[in-house]
């Protein structure tokens, strides 16, 4: 069973399964997030779904590089979490599984080329709070261990 985290299931709503692949990307203390302003204000860890015919990291990797600009090593799985939600840019309501990673920032080769992103570095324990996915939060405190987060 996975946990869920998020907004109760809505019985009047039929939901699609959309797979996404997730990063907690932490260096000297602090974690790299993104910041979409579209299509609402969202801080969250980088990642998104992962499209057909591609392998999960494949798609982290990708993910991880249009949301932020940077390049990761050693992804390891962490967990995952699924949460039901409605996606306006698709237009349809999703039942999110979302596999979170832990991988090592390797290298900035530009801004993100997603539209709407920022990466932003900031101390963990900012991140803890300013996440506004719980299932996000989740995963952050488990990757420190719990450690005050």
């Amino acid at each position: 069973m996975i946990r869920r985290f998020g907004e109760p299931v809505r019985k009047d709503q039929k939901y699609r399964i959309r797979h996404g692949v997730y990063a907690v990307l932490a260096r000297d203390g602090d974690v790299l997030i993104t910041y979409q302003a579209e299509p609402a204000p969202e801080f969250q860890l980088p990642g998104g779904g992962v499209d057909p015919g591609e392998s999960p990291l494949r798609a982290l990797h990708r993910e991880v590089y249009e949301e932020t600009g940077w390049t990761i090593a050693q992804p390891r799985r962490l967990g995952a979490f699924r949460r039901f939600t409605y996606m306006p840019e698709y237009d349809k309501w999703a039942e999110k599984i979302c596999t979170i990673y832990i991988a090592r920032p390797t290298r900035r080769l530009g801004p993100p080329t997603e539209p709407g992103h920022q990466a932003l570095w900031v101390p963990a324990k900012d991140a803890a709070r300013i996440l506004d996915n719980e299932g996000d939060r989740h995963f952050l405190a488990r990757a420190f261990g719990g450690a005050g987060l």
